[in-house]
């Protein structure tokens, strides 16, 4: 479990054609891939269980509790995204409630210039 920003700070601006905005990368693939929001009310889970694919979770409301096989319950919130390998058992929870896009393919290659184990 990888755990990174995806705030406007690890964001880089973009000026090309008269542009003038920030963008923070998520991820690249070139697999077929699923993405979807999730809408967990306080108190709901989503339950433990091993991802059937590589995928990202990022939480752009909120904030939880995520976990795989090898760690404990670490906080989540507003602005951050974590990471699983196929195959690596995860959980998440909320008390308060929690809205997230997920990302899944085969080929994900999450952008993670700014990833660190939490502690």
């Amino acid at each position: 479990m990888r755990f990174y920003s995806f705030n406007k700070e690890n964001g880089k601006r973009i000026t090309a054609f008269n542009s003038n905005f920030i963008m923070t990368r998520i991820a690249k693939t070139e697999s077929a891939t699923h993405t979807g929001i999730v809408f967990l009310n306080p108190g709901e889970t989503i339950g433990f269980h091993q991802a059937v694919v590589p995928q990202i979770l990022l939480v752009i409301e909120g904030e939880g509790w995520v976990r795989s096989y090898t760690q404990e319950k670490q906080r989540i919130k507003k602005g951050e995204a974590v990471s699983w390998a196929k195959g690596e058992g995860h959980e998440t929870t909320t008390e308060n409630g929690l809205t997230a896009l997920i990302i899944e393919a085969e080929e994900l290659l999450p952008f993670d210039s700014t990833s660190s184990p939490k502690t």
